[in-house]
């Protein structure tokens, strides 16, 4: 195996292969690390969901074919109404879609190392020039970018990410078939993505349904150790018991029975990033915290963010003099910020205050969304503190003593 790279990558998820295929079709040399043996490669999803939305698909070139359901609408559910919004969506299917990323990727001339397992960075006189991997193993590059998720050795090492527990989310979601989507009583799901909020199944975060075609869907949960999860959360109730706690009660489930191989978890920080970069070197992805994942279109973030990360590397390494120093690489943090997760704070704010609110304030929020024109939680969910202000009430000081505790304590 060669030794000597542009760039070195670790990690086959939608970030790294993203920034792989960009890299590798402006014609650079670039290597991507994968710990999962190539004939079983994508043995498993580090994302718990496959929903997206035709902008996603036609930004990167993604083929119809790795599309499970074309959707028509989105449904935001609470414990006793629902709102729908028509969106055109595309679900995925996810282990599809990893597959296309590095088979393109590849058809570019990108290479892969699979069985590659990261275990940290090779550092000389201060900065990352390589990566450890498979325990002496060695490669080198220019840059290295770590998209391992919230595993995050290379990061965690350089001291660029700093993950809290306090804000780590996780995902569980099966695909079934039998599911009932148009029962009586809740919204019509078919061609529909649909998310619930409601503390009873996801204390702190959410659950959801996507239609995959016929009676099949995707259904799962996420719930983020926050506040509302301290307070909702039943004792020693594991996040796989809160998903047979929603099959067991929603009658939509009555029939539904697990596809057998089709199961996924994933994880994820909430929590605003500290650094992105360093010299010659760039966390992408799930290893950057996030802030929006309700609305935020994770896997269309992922992507962005490598070809973020590929854009700074063509900054840095066109030149006749190449320079990846730490400020040459904060180009990075400066699209990171522009065009993956722009007005960081209030959307910020939107999401804590989602995953804070009670289960009757969720009630109260679709009644408005039902009542307001279909923008409004398209631009809250952007950061536009006007639309923010709209979905909020006289009655919502005590969430918002809630949001400030939160956030002291964060």
């Amino acid at each position: 195996m060669r030794e000597r790279f542009d760039v070195v990558i670790a990690g086959a998820g939608p970030a790294g292969g993203q920034c792989a295929r960009d890299l590798a079709a402006r014609g650079y040399d670039v290597v991507v690390l994968e710990t999962e043996p190539e004939d079983e490669f994508p043995r498993q999803s580090n994302k718990s969901t496959g929903g997206t939305f035709p902008s996603m698909m036609a930004s990167f070139g993604i083929p119809d074919d790795v599309v499970m359901q074309f959707t028509d609408d989105v449904v935001i559910e609470s414990p006793n109404d629902h709102f729908a919004r028509e969106r055109s969506g595309a679900v995925l299917d996810f282990g599809a879609f990893k597959e296309f990323l590095v088979e393109d990727g590849q058809r570019l001339g990108s290479e892969y190392y699979f069985d590659a397992r990261v275990s940290k960075p090779i550092v000389e006189d201060g900065e990352p020039v390589g990566v450890k991997y498979n325990g002496s193993e060695e490669v080198y590059g220019d840059v290295i970018i770590d998209a391992t998720g919230p595993s995050a050795p290379l990061a965690k090492d350089l001291g660029v990410t700093d993950l809290s527990r306090k804000n780590h989310a996780i995902g569980i979601e099966y695909e079934f078939e039998g599911v009932d989507l148009d029962h009586e009583g809740y919204a019509d799901l078919h061609r529909s993505m649909m998310l619930r909020l409601d503390h009873e199944y996801a204390p702190g975060g959410y659950s959801w349904i996507f239609h995959t075609g016929g009676d099949t869907a995707k259904v799962g949960l996420c719930y983020i150790r926050n506040d509302s999860y301290q307070r909702y959360a039943e004792v020693d109730r594991t996040i796989d018991g809160y998903l047979d706690h929603w099959l067991d009660t929603d009658p939509r489930f009555e029939s539904a029975e697990r596809i057998e191989g089709r199961q996924h978890r994933g994880s994820a920080h909430i929590q605003p990033p500290t650094n992105l970069s360093t010299d010659s070197f760039m966390a992408i992805g799930d290893t950057v915290p996030t802030i929006d994942p309700l609305w935020g279109e994770g896997i269309n973030k992922c992507m962005q963010s490598g070809r973020a990360a590929a854009k700074t590397v063509d900054s840095c390494l066109t030149p006749s003099n190449p320079d990846t120093s730490a400020d040459a690489i904060s180009l990075y943090d400066e699209l990171w910020h522009d065009e993956v997760a722009p007005d960081m704070d209030s959307r910020l704010l939107m999401t804590e205050m989602l995953y804070l609110a009670p289960n009757d304030r969720y009630d109260t929020l679709l009644g408005d969304l039902n009542r307001l024109d279909d923008e409004t939680l398209q631009r809250a969910n952007a950061g536009e503190k006007r639309a923010i202000l709209k979905l909020l009430h006289a009655g919502d000081v005590p969430l918002l003593a809630r949001l400030a505790k939160h956030r002291r304590g964060r």
